[in-house]
């Protein structure tokens, strides 16, 4: 199967990613050893394609979410945890307030 973005065929994850946001990834990351010089540079073109492009993160998120939904959906089942009983919820409020 193919991944196919814009036209463009994408090859390994991260290039999916890059195609479908239109940035690549060690911009937002980072590379390991980057010098200081190299990192305020980086972290200077991300503030300007974020003040360019505000809508970005929530693209960023609806793709990362689509992902998840077609990757990895068991991610988003969720659990409901126990709720504690009524005398650990004073016990922990009593201790709380002392």
């Amino acid at each position: 199967m193919k991944n196919i973005v814009a036209g463009h065929v994408a090859v390994t994850a991260a290039e999916f990613v890059e195609l479908a946001l239109g940035t690549p990834l060690d911009l937002w990351l980072g590379v390991e050893g980057e010098s200081e010089m190299e990192r305020a540079a980086r972290l200077d073109a991300a503030r300007d394609i974020l003040a360019a492009y505000p809508e970005l993160p929530d693209t960023v998120s609806r793709v990362a979410a689509e992902a998840i939904e077609t990757f990895a959906p068991e991610l988003f089942n969720l659990v409901p945890l126990a709720q504690p009983s009524p005398r650990r919820r004073a016990r922990t409020a009593k201790r709380a307030a002392a």
